[in-house]
Order: C-alpha cells, then sequence, then structure tokens
C-alpha cells in the first residue's frame, strides 16, 4: 500500500500537471485570440456574442466593448452584413463548413472562409462558436494563376493566327500604297480619301496584331536597373497631352529616394502608358488622374506605382474580368491591353491590381526593387 507522504507527493504531482495544463491552454487562447488571419466569435445559448478575436475586432472596425454582449443578429445590421452569414439554426446543431462570406470594410473586399459549430455541456447545447479564416490572398493567387494559364492557351492560339493574318495584311497595304500614289498622279482626291480610309484600318488590324503577338510572346526581356521615376517622366509629357483633350488634370507625386528596380524599360513604358490612356478615357467628363510612387516598411524589397482616376468607377460585377483577354467594356476597344499588362508586369516578377468605388479606379503596379 501507498504511504500517506507517497499519496500527498502524488496528489501535488496531479495537481501541478493540471495547473500546468490549464496554464498552457490559456496561453493558447489567448495566442489564438490574437492571430492575424484567423477569427473566432464565441455564442451564448441565446446568440449573443461572449467574446471576440482581434481580427474581428479590425475587421468591424468596432470596439471590443461595442460588440460584446449583443446579439449576433444586431451586430450584423450594425456592420452591414446582409445577408446574414449565419442564423440561430447553428444554436440547433446545424453545423456548417467553408461557408464563403465577403466582407467589404473602407473599400476593400475581405473573403472569408467560416466554419460553424454548437457548443454541448452534457446533454444541452450552451451556445456555439464561428471561425473566420481570411483567404483574400490565396484566392487572389489562385485567380492570377487561373487567368495565367488562360492567357497562355489564348496566347498559343493567337501566335498562329497573327503570323496567318500578318502575311496576307503586308501583300494588302503595299497594293493599296501603290495605288494611292497612282490615284494622287491623276489627281483623284474622292477615291484617295477612301484609299486613306483603308489605310487606316490595315494599321489598327496591325496594332491588334502585334497585340496578339505580344499576348502569345512578349518581346525578349532587356531588365537593367533602373529608377522607377525615370520611366514616368519619360512618358508623362505623352500621358498630358492625352489629358488636355479630355479635360483631365494630371498630378503626379514622385518619390526620389526610393532603390532602383530590375525591369525591361520600354515594356514598362507600354504598361504605364496603357494605364494612364485608360484612366483619362475613364473620365469622359474631364476629372483628375493621380500618378504617386510608393514604398511601404512592410515589404522593403517592392515598391509600387498607382494610377487613381476620379471617373465613375468599375461596376462590382466586371472589376473581377478587366485583365480577362478580349474583355472590353469600350465600344472600340479590343479587351487586349490590360491582359497584355498583366502579362508583362507578371514576366518582370510584379503584381497589378485594382479596386473600384463610385468614386473612381485604382489601379497598383508592385515591382522588384533590384
Amino acid at each position: 500500500m501507498m504511504d500517506e507522504p507517497e499519496k500527498i507527493k502524488r496528489s501535488r504531482s496531479v495537481a501541478g500537471h493540471k495547473v500546468k495544463r490549464e496554464r498552457y491552454v490559456r496561453r493558447f487562447v489567448n495566442r489564438f485570440l490574437t492571430m492575424e488571419g484567423i477569427g473566432v466569435m464565441l455564442l451564448d445559448s441565446d446568440f449573443r456574442i461572449v467574446e471576440v478575436s482581434d481580427m474581428i475586432v479590425s475587421l468591424c472596425g468596432l470596439p471590443r466593448p461595442d460588440i460584446v454582449d449583443k446579439y449576433a443578429e444586431q451586430w450584423f445590421d450594425e456592420v452591414g452584413l446582409r445577408p446574414w452569414p449565419f442564423d440561430r439554426s447553428l444554436l440547433e446543431g446545424q453545423t456548417f463548413r467553408n461557408r464563403v462570406l465577403n466582407w467589404r470594410q473602407d473599400k476593400q473586399l475581405h473573403k472569408l472562409m467560416i466554419d460553424g459549430e454548437h457548443l454541448t455541456e452534457g446533454e444541452a447545447r450552451t451556445g456555439a462558436f464561428v471561425l473566420f479564416r481570411d483567404v483574400s490572398h490565396r484566392m487572389a493567387l489562385e485567380e492570377q494563376v487561373r487567368r495565367s494559364d488562360r492567357l497562355k492557351t489564348i496566347g498559343q492560339i493567337a501566335a498562329g493566327t497573327a503570323h496567318e493574318i500578318r502575311n496576307p495584311l503586308t501583300a494588302i497595304k503595299g497594293f493599296i500604297q501603290l495605288l494611292n500614289k497612282s490615284l494622287k498622279d491623276r489627281d483623284m482626291e474622292k477615291e484617295q480619301e477612301f484609299v486613306g480610309i483603308v489605310l487606316s484600318e490595315l494599321d489598327r488590324v496591325n496594332d491588334l496584331v502585334s497585340e496578339f503577338l505580344l499576348l502569345s510572346k512578349p518581346k525578349e526581356l532587356r531588365q537593367v536597373s533602373m529608377r522607377i521615376g525615370g520611366v514616368i517622366q519619360e512618358i508623362l509629357p505623352m500621358i498630358r497631352n492625352e489629358a488636355l483633350l479630355h479635360n483631365v488634370t494630371v498630378i503626379y507625386y514622385p518619390k526620389p529616394e526610393m532603390p532602383p528596380i530590375l525591369a525591361d524599360k520600354e515594356l514598362l513604358k507600354q504598361v504605364f502608358l496603357n494605364l494612364g490612356k485608360n484612366a483619362i478615357e475613364a473620365m469622359d467628363g474631364g476629372g483628375t488622374l493621380i500618378i504617386r510612387e510608393c514604398s511601404s516598411s512592410e515589404e522593403p524589397g517592392r515598391i509600387t506605382v498607382e494610377f487613381r482616376d476620379t471617373g465613375p468607377g468599375i461596376p462590382a460585377d466586371v472589376l473581377d474580368k478587366v485583365f480577362d483577354p478580349f474583355f472590353t467594356t469600350k465600344p472600340q476597344g479590343t479587351g487586349l491591353g490590360l491582359s497584355v499588362c498583366q502579362r508583362i508586369v507578371d514576366d518582370l516578377g510584379g503584381s497589378i491590381e485594382v479596386t473600384s468605388d463610385g468614386y473612381g479606379t485604382l489601379f497598383v503596379v508592385g515591382l522588384p526593387c533590384s
């Protein structure tokens, strides 16, 4: 039999292990409630919010005391979550997994996956908890991969098609130019006007074919170290001239102290000219185009250039399609400009993102430092 001192010693050891285990559990709970990218909400049997993690507090923009002790439905209405992401059926045992929740905060859309589970004590249900996972970045990366795959497939088709078009196009243009010279020698001005229209349209087709070829296989990259400000200042006069025709004011905010980048200057100029031209054309009745160089302490090896316009914005239902090949909202657009821009930026190791609302559109080009 175990003597009394041994029993006391063992009892103390068990108690010590229990205290230690509880301390570890508390540490885990406290750490879990402060983790980035993961949120948790605890609900009691009356569907009142008992506790929320820091992520939930940050997303809704309300202090914790203004969230805790409220009915979940009341909180949904206050933060504008419509339709409600879950209801009281969760307390009755109707759990859910990987439910998608789009949560817009300060003009930024967060894509969340939520899981709900009820809590029991014996036979009685005492409440529930909901886990929130921010998958915005992952879904953006997945969409970028899908878009790149689409571009690759379309590019392979475009390459063969473009070459087949360009060969007869060159012959047609040559004979039309000869015809134009003959008409000029005979002073046939009206016919010359018609031929001029044909030549103009042939040039437009040729530009389209060139975009096809760039979409299929960009020019060979000639990456050198350069200052992003130097690239912008070279294309700024062209952007300002275009802006004058549309009653648009261009404001440029340089940041000379930023580190250099490694890029192909000509291809980068094509990207910036396209973004600037698109922004200007979006402001049909005039407005302001702001071009800003930016850097972030959170990403020291990366710099960004912003193109922000004050136009009507891009509707939410088409915002995800703006980089898709052949998608355009312009009557005379080809839908290839932004696709080519994204292809170039991807090849340079960067990223291009877009956000929009009723007050304008923002394109952000991120590039790695050299």
